[in-house]
């Protein structure tokens, strides 16, 4: 009886200390007995939101030890799988379509990001119109010799279907369905790499990825920044999303989550991703 008791006691010790990483104790107040919860949140969606949820679960993590995952699958497939209950949060860098909100889903914006249109840097080209931008990408306009640079054939980079800065950029240029692609991307960094390797090539891109392997040209006269994105005079611009369902609570976990991306504290660090918090 007493080795039982041992090996019982022992159990409940190792219980004890792998509960006690990563979880919280939560008191049944019926049988006053303790059990253990653990805490996490699940987010998928936008690759172009990729920089600002990364930094916000990094500090996240650190302060509440609540664990926090990213899946970088594009919009589309984040606002499927919050739909499909794969993941507690989608994020999508555009807004929901009329048939998405009505299947039960809510957007709660949480920042808003340029939509930079991107050359190599070889490209003497430092501003285009709107109106120029629709004629390339549905191509009117075929060589970059004429907005006034190189005698160059225009390679229109862009994003796969599903894409919330596709979405974006084709509604905010009225060019939907009817872009000329030689490329259609997976990812905003592919979008990038694609672009700086090509002199004759052009992309679109979250402003908070580019890089200076790439250059960002004006569009109607305005660089895309902060400054511009904040005051609306730099046209190319979408909302970041988050995507939950609409009549479904979250998990502790992910309602801390969101609590904590969309209060004032993480204003600085939405900021500091290089795009311009909602609040």
């Amino acid at each position: 009886m007493k080795k039982i008791i041992g090996l019982l006691m022992t159990s409940a010790l190792c219980v004890g200390i792998l509960a006690g990483c990563g979880t919280k104790e939560v008191v049944n107040e019926t049988t006053n007995g303790i059990v253990t919860e653990n805490l996490s949140v699940s987010t998928d969606g936008s690759t172009s939101m990729e920089k600002v949820i990364g930094s916000l679960g990094e500090v996240f993590q650190q302060e509440t030890g609540i664990s926090f995952t990213y899946n970088p699958t594009g919009s589309g497939s984040g606002i499927k799988a919050v739909s499909e209950g794969r993941c507690d949060i989608g994020l999508s860098s555009r807004d929901l379509k009329e048939e998405e909100a009505a299947s039960g889903l809510t957007a709660t914006v949480l920042a808003y990001d340029g939509i930079a249109i991107i050359v190599n840097p070889e490209n003497p080209v430092e501003e285009l119109t709107s109106e120029t931008l629709a004629k390339i990408y549905t191509g009117e306009i075929k060589n970059w010799s004429e907005v006034g640079g190189n005698d160059t054939e225009i390679v229109l980079i862009g994003r796969e279907a599903g894409s919330g800065t596709r979405d974006g950029f084709e509604s905010i240029t009225g060019t939907e369905d009817a872009c000329k692609y030689r490329q259609e991307l997976t990812s905003t960094g592919d979008v990038i790499t694609t672009v700086s390797q090509n002199p004759g090539a052009v992309g679109y891109a979250s402003l908070a990825s580019v890089k200076d392997t790439v250059k960002a040209v004006s569009v109607d006269g305005v660089a895309p920044s902060e400054e511009t994105i904040k005051d609306g005079s730099y046209v190319v611009q979408r909302p970041f999303v988050l995507v939950t369902k609409t009549d479904e609570a979250l998990s502790e976990g992910a309602q801390k989550f969101f609590d904590y991306i969309t209060s004032d504290e993480a204003v600085e660090i939405i900021a500091g991703a290089g795009v311009v918090a909602a609040k």
